[in-house]
């Protein structure tokens, strides 16, 4: 028998999450290791496990998530916007409050290119008159 299962790809900064939620009790699970395991700070931890908790499915469903590039706070904004995307497949009355919360947008801040005779995008050398 064929297991249920929703799909959402999510991005932010250079992270790209492929997210698939299958009903469940609500493990979170990060490049096959535990979400506890793999984030060490708590708010980060917290930003995945949005969308499950404004709409209420947190104990009904497992996440599986294969993430790739930037660092952790990317990878977390990513797997959220995953987890929301395959939250709107499963029930597409979630997206009024998933949409008022802004998790269905893809936040467009990018880090920026570095400029010549700078040292940095917009650091440069102190300025001296003399």
């Amino acid at each position: 028998m064929d297991k249920l299962q929703y799909y959402g790809t999510g991005r932010r900064k250079k992270s790209i999450a492929c997210v698939r939620l299958v009903p469940g009790e609500g493990s979170i699970l990060i490049n096959n290791r535990d979400i506890d395991e793999y984030f060490g700070l708590e708010t980060l931890k917290v930003i995945v496990r949005q969308p499950l908790v404004i709409t209420e499915t947190a104990g009904k469903f497992d996440v599986l998530c294969k993430v790739i590039g930037g660092g952790y706070t990317g990878q977390a904004g990513a797997i959220r916007h995953g987890i929301s995307r395959a939250l709107l497949k499963a029930d597409d009355e979630f997206r009024g409050t998933l949409k008022k919360a802004g998790f269905l947008t893809r936040d467009p801040r990018m880090k920026e290119r570095k400029k010549y005779g700078l040292k940095k995008a917009r650091k440069a050398s102190q300025f001296s008159k003399r």
